[in-house]
């Protein structure tokens, strides 16, 4: 997990934009790197959330991930490798311990 990089800089999962060109899935793997400096490779898809933010809809894909490497983190954010557990009582919002659980639930190493 992440801390955000606005007030009131809860913990997050990463997320971003999609680049042109991009897939979800390459834009989920180049955001996890620039946020935190994990290389990571998609495993599955998790779900989509929507809602409204500074009066946009926004609309986030989650996938579930495994690490491969590690790289740069462009952003200068506070990152954390926890259990389940921890990341849940840490998360501020549902949708995020529920992406949590449901990468937790996933069969395999």
């Amino acid at each position: 997990i992440a801390r955000g990089s606005r007030a009131p800089y809860e913990w997050i999962l990463p997320k971003g934009h999609i680049d042109p060109g991009e897939t979800p899935e390459e834009a989920a793997r180049r955001e996890v790197l620039e946020e935190t400096g994990v290389e990571a490779k998609v495993i599955s898809a998790l779900g989509t959330e929507s809602f409204t933010y500074e009066g946009r809809e926004v609309r986030v894909r989650y996938f579930a991930m495994r690490a491969t490497g590690t790289g740069t983190a462009i952003e200068d954010r506070q990152t954390r490798w926890c259990l389940q557990a921890e990341a849940e009582t840490m998360l501020g919002f549902e949708s995020a311990r529920d992406m949590v659980r449901r990468a937790a639930s996933q069969d395999g190493p």
